[in-house]
């Protein structure tokens, strides 16, 4: 079966794009690699090490350390299509992480990008 060309790209060619996304609505480098850890079990440390390294959305996703299970709370729409429908898995990895950029540029708490439970008072 032949992957979308996505696949083969490195992480690190992408990451500068999801910062300056990040940056030119006032957030942060330090919250795009929040959201980035939160999403695959990376520590700061391993994710620093895939971008030197040059690792492929493919390799990167396949040897995530621990893919967050309230990812699948991630709904919404990316390119124009439901995040919740793409049945391909890859490609699902891939469109959640681009929603959770859009989130943060547009605005969004961290703690509901990040899928927590509100803190009972």
């Amino acid at each position: 079966m032949m992957g979308h060309r996505i696949y083969k790209i490195s992480v690190a060619s992408v990451y500068p794009h999801y910062i300056a996304k990040a940056e030119k609505k006032g957030r942060t480098k330090a919250e795009v690699d929040e959201i980035i850890r939160w999403l695959t079990g990376h520590s700061q440390a391993s994710l620093e090490a895939e971008l030197e390294n040059k690792t492929s959305f493919e390799d990167f996703f396949a040897t995530a350390p621990r893919l967050n299970p309230a990812r699948s709370l991630i709904t919404g729409v990316v390119c124009g299509v439901r995040v919740e429908n793409i049945e391909e898995p890859l490609m699902r990895e891939l469109r959640y992480l681009d929603k959770l950029i859009d989130e943060l540029a547009k605005g969004k708490a961290m703690e509901k990008i990040l899928r927590a439970e509100p803190a009972q008072s």
